[in-house]
């Protein structure tokens, strides 16, 4: 209905107006007498409706023209498909990152949401929102008479609706914020809100919005906002919860709950009032909800926990699917177990400031600056880098039957270098090379009770080079003779030089391609003890031929990737290789036992704790360069590097022994402490023998050998050892017992 019915009606409610502003005043008699003039109010009313008619032209101008672009193109979201942040989770299904462009989403049924959620933000955005038909008039009036009488369009009236419109069309839309320029942004949005209206029912619109809205730390819907403010699901968000979230969008930085605690308490109270006002709680529900603590996950997701893993992850996925890795909401279920993880990463980090702090004996003093005292002078604003210029360290642990990676550390720091020095790095492996060389020996069919001297050794160079004469770790030799199992107990590089000149450099080479290491060896003998550079990565993951006893698996990060309605689209099998016949694979799984038993390891492992069947071999480099400890059990092969980035002595006795095997044995400690102890190995029975020996000749047993010195070993059929050790016998000259 019109303001005023008729001309009549006009006329009386003017005069009226008129009498009652004051008929004493001159003014204003001689305005009534105007209005009384037939001619003047004609003119008056001309120009009104002169007035009303270019308004109505010009408002409908703008409202044929306020939709620039794609707009007002709603056919677009028929299947409309917003971009999704891919969520990468571990083994057990915690998340532990995502991979977005510009925002994470997650797009959540309304369905499946917590009744809690739509009633929240219906409650303190949209009451009206199932009655009107895209824009709310009775909010528009209230919204004008507060801008009339109180000055300023504080009192906002958009409706989901229009906000959805203002969300979806970002660009079109939102291109004025304020004031009279504002205008065409908000009749763009009654337009595009009007035509969303006709073509989507209520709960669509709902729907749409509650996974498209901004609600801050760069979440957008209200299921990625849930995981990052409560870690949980929006499906199961409480009262208080839903609340808060339905806070944010009036202004999600001033309601972050992370940032503004108490800011955000008294708005999601608020929103609590608005709940009770619609009739969706009682006045006892709603204090209660009100009083309810505001409770933030210490964690929203596990992200932080596995940095050089996750990014490892991304650059496999991006490989894969390109810029799809973004957008398309993809669920990739990693290897990654979390429990291992961070026992790598504190068990490497306390190792590292051990040194650092000079607390380990026997290796020489450290005389770096340290990673904290690096870390309290860098400016935040300094670069990402590849180098850094403290002690750095990494760890790898995989599973021997499938490579699944169940730990990755790829560095101390990494927002300070994204740089995996277990998947990027080039290093020299020092004596942890060795067991490939040994490999290939017993291959040819050298024994380990075969024996050599370990005493200074030149070995001729071509082109005129000058001889080469290799030194052990410790700079001396014994000058004894020693068995070959005796020589890889106690890295003796004088003998490991010994059996790579009867193998050959060739053999080694190839060996080591089985083994799978790709990086370019240089056909020199150096390479028996290690002087070639290659990724951590691929050396530990060959130790896996001696836990799996002859088959290599390649490295493996991902379970399987779903699309984002769950459909599998990727699942990776187990790849394996075989490397060694399973006879020198057992034989070369217990040589690299008494590593850890009887030589440079069994003060770091074996004596500080670490029981369990175990194989292993420390690492140094001749220029106390890198240090390494890479050991195996049945069902895990794990292995620690240390060293600086630009390669440098870390200390002047730096060895693998004392400085990477401690770190190896905290973390393996750690991890078994979670799951089942491994079993032994079991000997190839079909093909070997069981033996009883003296381990100080590797002769058979007899029955006054000492109990101590006995030990059990493997033989191929027709390689076991047939005389009896003459040490302790009484019945022979010089015996003893």
């Amino acid at each position: 209905m019109p303001l005023f019915a008729s001309h009549v009606q006009l006329h009386r409610a003017a005069d009226s107006f008129l009498t009652m502003a004051g008929p004493s005043s001159p003014r204003f008699a001689r305005l009534r007498a105007f209005w009384r003039n037939p001619l003047q109010r004609r003119k008056v009313g001309l120009a009104l409706l002169g007035v009303v008619a270019f308004s109505a032209v010009v408002l409908f101008g703008i409202w044929t023209r306020a939709c620039a672009g794609d707009a007002c193109n709603i056919s677009s979201l028929t299947g409309y498909d917003p971009d999704q942040a891919s969520r990468i989770y571990a083994a057990d299904g915690r998340q532990i990152g995502d991979f977005f462009q510009s925002a994470r989403r997650t797009v959540l049924a309304l369905k499946d949401m917590s009744p809690a959620v739509p009633a929240a933000f219906l409650s303190i955005e949209d009451k009206r929102f199932y009655q009107h038909h895209g824009v709310d008039w009775v909010r528009f009036v209230g919204a004008l008479k507060h801008m009339v009488f109180l000055g300023g369009l504080s009192q906002g009236f958009s409706t989901i609706t229009m906000q959805l419109a203002g969300n979806l069309f970002p660009e079109e839309i939102n291109r004025q914020k304020r004031g009279i320029s504002g205008i065409p942004r908000k009749i763009r949005e009654v337009r595009v809100a009007y035509a969303i209206e006709k073509r989507f029912s209520k709960n669509q619109i709902l729907e749409l919005y509650l996974n498209q809205i901004n609600l801050g730390n760069s979440a957008y819907g209200v299921e990625v906002a849930a995981q990052r403010y409560f870690g949980k699901s929006a499906r199961v968000l409480n009262v208080a919860e839903a609340a808060t979230l339905a806070a944010l969008p009036k202004a999600p930085e001033t309601y972050n709950p992370r940032k503004h605690k108490d800011k955000a308490v008294q708005r999601r109270n608020i929103v609590i009032d608005q709940m009770r006002d619609a009739g969706y709680l009682t006045g006892p529900e709603a204090e209660s909800w009100k009083a309810y603590p505001l409770t933030l996950s210490s964690r929203s997701d596990y992200q932080g926990v596995a940095e050089y893993f996750v990014e490892y992850v991304r650059q496999l996925m991006q490989a894969k699917y390109g810029s799809d890795l973004y957008k398309e909401g993809y669920r990739i279920y990693t290897t990654l177990d979390l429990d291992a993880q961070q026992a790598a990463v504190s068990a490497l980090e306390t190792q590292l400031e051990k040194i650092e702090a000079n607390a380990i004996t026997g290796v020489g003093k450290f005389t770096h600056q340290s990673y904290r005292a690096y870390m309290d002078k860098r400016s935040d604003d300094e670069p990402d880098r590849t180098e850094t210029p403290y002690l750095q360290g990494g760890a790898l642990v995989l599973e021997a039957k499938t490579g699944n990676i169940l730990a990755m550390v790829g560095g101390r720091d990494f927002g300070d270098s994204k740089f995996n020095r277990m998947t990027q790095a080039m290093r020299q492996p020092g004596s942890s090379f060795k067991p490939i060389m040994y490999s290939a020996a017993i291959q040819s069919g050298i024994s380990f009770d075969e024996t050599e001297p370990d005493s200074p050794i030149t070995v001729p160079m071509p082109f005129g080079q000058p001889p080469w004469e290799p030194k052990n770790y410790e700079g001396r030799f014994s000058d004894s003779v020693l068995t070959i199992r005796q020589g890889l107990w106690e890295s003796k590089n004088s003998i490991a030089v010994r059996v790579g000149e009867r193998v050959g450099v060739d053999a080694v080479i190839d060996e080591a391609r089985k083994f799978g290491i790709t990086a370019p060896i240089d056909r020199v003998p150096s390479i028996f003890l290690g002087s070639i550079s290659l990724h951590p990565i691929e050396l530990i993951a060959g130790y896996t031929t001696f836990a799996n006893l002859g088959s290599r698996v390649v490295p493996s990060a991902i379970l399987r990737v779903e699309d984002k309605n769950g459909n599998i689209i990727y699942q990776p099998q187990v790849q394996t290789v075989p490397v060694l016949d399973k006879v020198v694979a057992y034989t070369m799984a217990q040589a690299l036992r008494g590593v850890i038993t009887n030589g440079t390891a069994n003060s770091a492992v074996y004596r500080a704790g670490f029981t369990l069947p175990a194989g292993g071999k420390t690492g140094t480099t001749s220029d106390y360069h890198d240090v390494w400890f890479i050991g195996f059990t049945h069902d895990l092969v794990a292995g620690v590097w240390m060293g600086f980035d630009t390669p440098q002595k870390i200390t002047g006795n730096a060895q693998g022994g004392k400085l990477a095997a401690p770190a190896w044995t905290q973390m393996m400690l750690d991890i078994y402490q979670r799951r089942k102890p491994p079993g032994d190995w079991a000997a190839p029975s079909d093909s070997m023998v069981a033996v009883e020996v003296d381990k100080t000749n590797g002769l058979r047993a007899t029955p006054f050998c000492p109990a101590n010195v006995r030990e059990v070993r493997y033989y191929a059929k027709g390689t076991e050892p047939r005389e009896f050790c003459p040490i302790h016998s009484p019945f022979r000259p010089g015996g003893q017992h």
